[in-house]
């Protein structure tokens, strides 16, 4: 049974960091100035990936006889407290500072991700291929900010 719970613990940090992506956009997008229509769709449209990753997940949490850690972010979790920064360091509310904690933020989802992958916890050729593709949606995403900000960087 060991199995089994080292998974869903693995599954409920990847719930935990989308969690925090969910949190951490949703305040990007109050900070985010009104006249930064652009952004705002984007950081929405980054929260609804990661509820749309937290389903998925939830989902596997449940066929696997575990309890889905549904609404805890990794501040009470084991790994990664990088959205909770995102979520304090609005203080500059600039399109690059908002952009660039956001990219923050997107790293330590690629890393969750990957020590996920790289875990001892057994996982089955359906799981394995859920966790590589929603690494590979949220890396998308992680560029797409990158790119964002670079453009920032460039005009200023």
């Amino acid at each position: 049974m060991q199995t089994n719970e080292d998974l869903i613990e693995v599954l409920n940090d990847l719930i935990r960091i989308n969690n925090d992506r969910i949190e951490g956009y949703e305040k990007a997008i109050t900070e985010t100035k009104d006249i930064d229509v652009d952004l705002k769709t984007l950081f929405r449209r980054m929260a609804d990936q990661s509820r749309a990753n937290k389903a998925e997940l939830v989902q596997e949490v449940q066929k696997k006889g575990g309890g889905a850690d549904t609404n805890s972010t990794t501040n009470s979790g084991k790994i990664y407290r990088a959205w909770m920064s995102v979520k304090a360091t609005f203080a500059g509310k600039d399109r690059k500072s908002v952009l660039a904690a956001c990219e923050f933020g997107e790293d330590a989802a690629q890393k969750a991700y990957q020590e996920a992958l790289e875990s001892d916890a057994t996982m089955d050729v359906d799981i394995r291929q859920l966790i590589v593709k929603q690494k590979s949606s949220l890396k998308e995403s992680h560029d797409l900010i990158k790119r964002h900000r670079d453009m920032q960087v460039a005009n200023k």
